[in-house]
């Protein structure tokens, strides 16, 4: 062949190596939180809420992000009507998988923790349809205990 022509056989590109990740889907929708205690000294505190989803295994655990959700000024009932969605590899399934709400006051100089749960999803029974869940994020003494109102979905692809 002449030097400008060359075969297809010897160049060729190499077939691209495919990863099938299939991924699913948490859907966190954090409705309200009732009877939180007035942590601040001068006016109302100013929750927010931050969850963190992680695989809780025995040596090493993996973490699946973090996510906030918007501060409510003066606020001991917050209402939020928020959705927050996490995203994993569905082949984990929801084994050991944990996800922690941390209710927080926003203050100037460092924010306070009011409280939190841990919620162990796979003692869920999750699915595409949405589960309403509810746990006491503080424990109080003298009111009522706080709560967080949720509702949670999996779906995989």
């Amino acid at each position: 062949l002449p030097h400008n022509f060359r075969s297809t056989a010897e160049k060729s590109p190499k077939p691209l190596k495919q990863t099938l990740t299939m991924t699913a889907t948490l859907t966190v929708y954090l409705d309200k939180i009732t009877n939180l205690c007035d942590g601040d000294t001068l006016g109302k505190s100013d929750p927010y809420v931050k969850f963190e989803l992680e695989q809780d295994n025995m040596l090493f655990d993996k973490d699946f992000g973090d996510q906030k959700s918007t501060k409510k000024k003066d606020e001991l009932n917050p209402e939020y009507g928020e959705t927050f969605t996490f995203e994993l590899p569905s082949n984990l399934g929801l084994n050991n998988m944990v996800l922690t709400c941390k209710v927080m006051d926003d203050d100037m100089l460092m924010d306070d923790k009011i409280g939190q749960c841990k919620i162990k999803l796979e003692d869920l029974d999750l699915g595409s349809d949405e589960l309403g869940v509810d746990r006491v994020v503080d424990n109080n003494w003298f009111c009522k205990d706080a709560r967080i109102y949720l509702k949670l979905k999996y779906e995989t692809d």
